[in-house]
């Protein structure tokens, strides 16, 4: 079983309600937009910490994290980027990689909008866990928690931080 907390579109903002958050997980996956090694390097002295870089993340960060992260967390394929569309209209970075060979979960960020969905035709679950920082259009922060145990992906729960 391994607890995740995803978050998303920081730029370069981290505190306490985030922390806290982060103390609960087993692993933190940042899906970009970072904008300071400072949030990453906080959140990687708590906990074990996978990301991906965004579109406002300079070359430091460019260097640290990749665009896109594909890897296994216990029996789930995951693919993270930060720009990657919805199911089933997903962007031309992604789509090709998603149709070829779906993972099980594919998690994007940049929109500051959460969103979790399925696409049928392809048995990709999609998430989004919206924003989390306190720059951009979002009024409300968000970040999303759930369980990985096995192949199974459960105990999904959505995360308020409060108003930006």
């Amino acid at each position: 079983m391994t607890k995740i907390l995803l978050l998303s579109d920081t730029h370069s903002h981290i505190d306490e309600a985030i922390l806290k958050h982060v103390h609960w997980a087993d692993e933190v996956w940042h899906a970009g937009d970072i904008g300071s090694l400072a949030v990453t390097d906080t959140i990687s002295k708590i906990k074990p910490l996978r990301g991906v870089y965004g579109n406002i993340d300079d070359h430091i960060i460019q260097k640290e994290y990749p665009e896109h992260n594909r890897f296994f967390c216990e029996g789930v394929d995951v693919l993270i980027t930060h720009i990657g569309g919805y199911p089933p209209k997903y962007n031309s970075r992604t789509r090709d990689i998603i149709k070829e060979n779906p993972p099980k979960l594919f998690i994007c960020g940049h929109s500051h909008i959460l969103k979790v969905m399925m696409d049928k035709k392809l048995g990709v679950l999609h998430m989004n866990p919206g924003a989390c920082g306190k720059h951009g259009f979002h009024q409300v922060r968000t970040m999303l928690r759930f369980i990985i145990e096995g192949n199974n992906i459960k105990d999904l729960e959505v995360i308020e931080l409060g108003k930006r």
